[in-house]
C-alpha cells in the first residue's frame, strides 16, 4: 500500500538548504502505512509508529515551461522589486499532472544512522592513513548488519526496480538513481547508478589493480555506462562524470554517473568524490595504491566515524 502522507505527524526539521531548495523533516508513520517486511527493522515508537523522514525538494524545471508562459502555465505573478533594468517576479505555477512542485523521498522505518544523516552537522576535514583504516574505519564498516543494504541486494536479485534497469552482467547492474526522475527532470539532471553484484568490495579501499584485480571490472562499468547513455539518451562519449564517493553513504561498491554539465550538487565535493577515470590509472600505475595512501576527505559531526576519527588526529604525521 502507498505511504499517505497525511498520515505523516511532524516532530522536527532536520536541516534545510536553501541553495539546494531541499528540507529534511522528522517525524512519524502508522506501521500499517509500511509494507509488513519492513516493519521489524529499527525505527519503531513506543506508540507503535515508525519514525520516518521526508526529504522535501523542488523539481528541476522542464526546459520548455518559458514556451508555456504566454499559453496560461502562470497561474498568478506579483512583483516585489524592480530598479533599472533588474525586475524581480514571484510566479505561482498552475496545477498539472505533469509538472509536479516536489519529489518527496520517504525513509521509513528511519534508524539513528539515517536521522544523523540527514540532520545538519558541521565537517571537518580528516586525514585516514592505512593504519586508521584497519583499526577505526574497518571495524566500522563490518559492524553494520546485512539489513543496511538489503535494498541493494533487492536490486540485485532482481526483487524490485527490475524494470528500471538499463544494463546488467554478472557482474554489475546499471539503473536510474532514485534522484533522477526522467519523466519530469531534464535530461541535463541525468543521475545513474552501477551497482556491483560482488559483495565483497564495501569501498574503493577495497579496490586493487594488477593480475585477479578490479580493473577489468572497473573499466567494464566505464564501457557500459557511455554505451549506456549513448543509446538510450544520445550522448556522446565524454558526456557523463564517472565517480565513486568515499566514505561512502553505504557500503556495498557502486559507481555515480552523472550529466557532465551538472555542477556544485551535493556528492560532488573535493575529498568526497574521486573520479573512476583516476582509481583506474592509480591502480593501473600501482596496483594496492588504494589501501596503503592516506585519504583526506570531509567528516560530517553526525557520521558515526566523526568522533574516533576525530579523536585519531592528533597521532596522524
Amino acid at each position: 500500500m502507498p505511504i499517505q502522507l497525511q498520515d505523516f505527524e511532524f516532530e522536527r526539521v532536520l536541516d534545510e538548504n536553501p541553495y539546494f531548495r531541499c528540507l529534511n523533516v522528522l517525524g512519524t508513520l502508522p506501521a500499517s502505512s509500511v509494507s509488513s517486511s519492513n516493519v521489524s527493522l529499527p525505527g519503531s515508537t513506543s506508540s507503535g509508529r515508525l519514525l520516518a523522514i521526508l526529504r522535501l525538494e523542488r523539481t528541476p524545471f522542464p526546459l520548455t515551461l518559458p514556451q508555456e508562459f504566454s499559453s496560461g502555465v502562470l497561474e498568478n505573478t506579483k512583483c516585489f522589486a524592480s530598479t533599472d533594468i533588474y525586475t524581480l517576479i514571484n510566479g505561482w505555477l498552475k496545477r498539472r499532472d505533469d509538472l509536479p512542485d516536489l519529489r518527496i523521498n520517504v525513509i521509513c522505518p528511519a534508524t539513528d544512522v539515517h536521522i544523523r544523516k540527514y540532520s545538519k552537522q558541521d565537517v571537518l576535514m580528516v586525514h585516514e592513513t592505512p593504519a586508521l583504516y584497519e583499526t577505526v574505519v574497518k571495524p566500522y564498516i563490518e559492524a553494520f548488519p546485512p539489513s543496511r543494504t538489503q535494498w541493494v541486494r533487492n536490486i540485485l536479485d532482481g526483487i524490485s526496480e527490475s524494470e528500471s534497469l538499463l544494463h546488467s552482467t554478472d557482474e554489475f547492474l546499471i539503473l536510474p538513481d532514485m534522484k533522477w526522475d526522467p519523466t519530469t527532470s531534464p535530461l541535463t539532471a541525468l543521475y545513474l547508478l552501477a551497482l556491483v553484484r560482488d559483495p565483497s568490495i564495501r569501498s574503493m579501499r577495497d579496490l586493487r589493480g594488477g593480475d585477479g584485480g578490479h580493473l577489468p571490472l572497473l573499466k567494464a562499468i566505464r564501457d557500459a555506462a557511455h554505451s549506456v547513455v549513448e543509446r538510450k539518451y544520445g550522448l556522446e562519449r565524454g558526456s557523463v562524470r564517472l565517480y565513486v564517493h568515499y566514505q561512502p553513504s553505504y557500503y556495498h561498491f557502486h559507481v555515480h554517473i552523472v550529466h557532465a554539465s551538472q555542477s556544485g550538487i551535493m556528492g560532488m565535493t573535493v575529498g568526497q568524490a574521486h573520479l573512476l577515470d583516476d582509481i583506474i590509472s592509480l591502480l593501473t600505475v600501482a596496483p594496492d595504491i588504494l589501501s596503503s595512501v592516506t585519504l583526506t576527505y570531509g567528516l560530517g559531526s553526525q557520521h558515526g566515524l566523526y568522533e574516533p576519527m576525530v579523536a585519531a588526529q592528533g597521532n596522524v604525521a
